[in-house]
């Protein structure tokens, strides 16, 4: 296939580019990748796009927009005008699928297929070595916006940490609390996540209704056991291992103030069913055929 990417920036560390550039790895010894879409058989379309394009177009959606403290309906407004345009859809999850069948309605042709890990990059990386003295190694990553959780990532670590454990919290943020088993790392580079988990026995992802997180995803490629909410998509990429912790209540996909989320009860934890493919080769051959199918 000769493919036209439409809105992915492979430069950014960002959740769907960081995607991208592994997708775009994988497909790079079967197919191409060109810069003009009069050269292309099809679009892979990232979320929107504002362009007319006279060739097929597959659009991977994550979630859409809800929140309350926003103009959701005009922030949607051109992800539902590439949603109509589009001939094929690929959903990042079963909750994505029906968030955005809730707000869009059902495609006609659609697939849901989960994020996936660079096996071969994650293979080569090394686990950083803890000071002296350090039992285990916790760590979370994100763009730490307020449903993300921060803070119950913190709290969760605290309540439940052995001594000698730490947590590495990577990403963006200010140390919102100060402990001596708590290091903030800042923004690291891709590789740098990959040493993080590589070296993590829990990763912490208990965000408010996430759709397919791509650190979850990476983390358990690592070896990390995943804690996380029960809420979107994120424990059906967790793992059969991983601890979920029950929302108080379950969402009925109506718009909310995302970024007031409930709080957690840690101990209302439920076992979790899902078990997912997880490495990005696998992934690559779904998006392959699902896309074949429109040229």
């Amino acid at each position: 296939m000769k493919i036209f990417l439409e809105n992915v920036n492979l430069e950014s560390n960002g959740g769907p580019n960081s995607f991208g550039r592994k997708l775009v790895k994988q497909f790079s010894n079967n197919h191409d990748f060109v810069r003009n879409e009069r050269d292309a058989q099809i679009s892979l379309c990232f979320i929107e796009s504002l362009r007319n394009l006279d060739i097929p177009r597959v659009q991977r959606l994550d979630g859409i927009y809800y929140n309350t403290r926003g103009d959701y309906k005009s922030q949607n407004h051109n992800i539902l005008e590439t949603f109509k345009k589009s001939e094929g859809i690929i959903y990042q999850s079963i909750y994505g699928k029906k968030l955005i069948d809730k707000y869009f309605g059902e495609h006609k042709n659609s697939k849901i297929i989960y994020n996936g890990a660079d096996m071969s990059v994650i293979e080569n990386a090394n686990p950083i070595t803890p000071p002296k003295g350090i039992n285990d190694v916790w760590s979370c990553a994100a763009s730490w916006r307020p449903h993300k959780r921060l803070l119950d990532n913190i709290r969760y670590f605290l309540e439940h940490k052995k001594e000698g454990d730490i947590l590495l919290v990577a990403g963006d943020t200010p140390h919102v609390v100060k402990d001596s088993s708590i290091y903030y790392m800042g923004i690291l580079t891709q590789e740098q996540l990959y040493s993080v988990y590589k070296s993590s026995k829990y990763f912490l992802h208990l965000g408010w209704l996430d759709c397919c997180p791509n650190v979850v995803v990476d983390a358990r490629a690592c070896g990390a056991t995943i804690v996380c909410a029960d809420s979107g998509g994120t424990r059906e990429i967790a793992g059969l291992n991983a601890v979920v912790i029950a929302e108080s209540e379950p969402w009925d996909f109506e718009p909310i103030d995302l970024y007031n989320p409930p709080p957690l009860n840690f101990s209302n934890k439920v076992k979790n069913t899902f078990n997912s493919c997880y490495k990005m080769e696998d992934v690559a051959v779904k998006y392959e055929k699902f896309m074949e199918t429109f040229i």
